[in-house]
């Protein structure tokens, strides 16, 4: 494998660091990299919040499900899909016509813009030396982060990203095995998974994990407990509900 290739396969998410820096030349290098990913029209529909205020990290920290690390990470970003930019750049300068508000359509593209973003970083990050892990929970207590990162209507938390460098603990944590390529690629139109096939699909992971395996059904019942029905993922859905409700409704400030 080419390196680029080879470090995609040995990334892994990494949540303890060495109190050591990420200089300033590294930090703007992981950002400029954010800034060379894909975008829908090249109309770069996201914002990046680089989060240095100890409270606002131990706030994030807190409202991200209790997880410590976050506020000792030396860097920690927040991704927003952001079309309160473009909006406000149309109302702006485009005085002769009425400025339609951002629709879920468009809204999704800049999802896609925040995210592909976010993944650039990563690589340039892990090329670096340093590890990283994605915070999904920033899309939990949408009005509470929204007031606390004093977002406008247009702009939404889709990701966030910790980075830095890896204590030997996490350097030498195995990365847990991915399942086989043919039960995730399908060729032209999708096919749904029967009972068999998933029986076969955890079995193997298991095997890779040199883990015992015993069933689908254990796995799918572990995974419904800890993801499906757990506070954290009602919250999530609850809040998620409510961002969307508020960004159909929103009356722009300018």
């Amino acid at each position: 494998m080419n390196p680029i290739i080879q470090s995609l396969f040995d990334r892994k998410s990494v949540r303890l660091f060495t109190k050591e820096p990420i200089s300033v030349e590294d930090k703007n290098l992981l950002l400029d990299a954010a800034l060379q990913a894909p975008s829908a029209g090249n109309l770069t529909l996201f914002s990046i919040l680089d989060i240095t205020d100890p409270i606002l990290k131990a706030t994030l920290a807190e409202s991200c499900d209790h997880q410590d690390f976050i506020k000792d990470a030396p860097l920690v970003l927040v991704f927003l899909a952001d079309l309160q930019r473009q909006y406000e750049g149309y109302c702006q300068f485009l005085t002769h016509t009425p400025i339609p508000q951002p629709q879920e359509g468009e809204l999704l593209l800049a999802c896609n813009d925040a995210i592909i973003a976010a993944q650039n970083l990563v690589v340039a990050a892990e090329s670096l030396g340093l590890g990283s892990c994605y915070i999904g929970d920033i899309l939990e207590n949408y009005e509470s982060v929204q007031k606390l990162l004093k977002l406008p209507p247009f702009a939404i938390p889709i990701t966030m990203l910790v980075v830095g460098y890896p204590i030997e603990a996490q350097k030498n944590r195995r990365k847990p095995p991915r399942v086989d390529r043919h039960h995730v690629v399908y060729e032209n139109t999708y096919r749904q998974l029967d009972a068999d096939e998933y029986e076969v699909m955890y079995a193997n992971q298991m095997a890779k994990n040199k883990l015992p395996f015993r069933g689908a059904k254990v796995i799918f019942e572990d995974l419904y407990g800890r993801k499906t029905s757990a506070d954290f993922t009602k919250e999530m859905n609850r809040s998620v509900h409510e961002m969307l409700k508020a960004f159909r409704k929103s009356k722009p400030i300018l």
